[in-house]
């Protein structure tokens, strides 16, 4: 079990999960964060301080977006375990269903 970043992150990515995660496994795409499955220590820090409420324990994810436990998941394909998302910095992709979401607007 981990924890997902789900839509409400997308085109906002605030990173006060990022600030927040004692192992770093929160990391940067292009239009989203994305939690690392295997890196997660599933401690729930990072839950709480979202303020948009993007992210949801696995098995408490929102019917609408179950498909962003797959999108977090697969985003690591081919980076494996990169060991920290601060040593990589931003990666320069995105899982498919977010690149084919239409921008979203964020009340400031």
């Amino acid at each position: 079990m981990t924890y997902v970043i789900a839509q409400p992150c997308v085109d906002l990515k605030d990173r006060a999960c990022v600030e927040e995660c004692p192992v770093d496994c929160i990391y940067e795409g292009n239009r989203m964060l994305y939690i690392h499955p295997e890196e997660c220590v599933d401690c729930g820090a990072c839950e709480p301080v979202c303020p948009v409420e993007a992210i949801f324990y696995e098995d408490d994810t929102p019917e609408e977006w179950k498909d962003y436990y797959d999108a977090n998941v697969k985003f690591f394909d081919g980076l494996g375990m990169p060991g920290g998302a601060a040593k990589m910095g931003p990666i320069d992709k995105d899982h498919p269903l977010i690149e084919a979401l239409p921008p979203q607007e964020h009340d400031e």
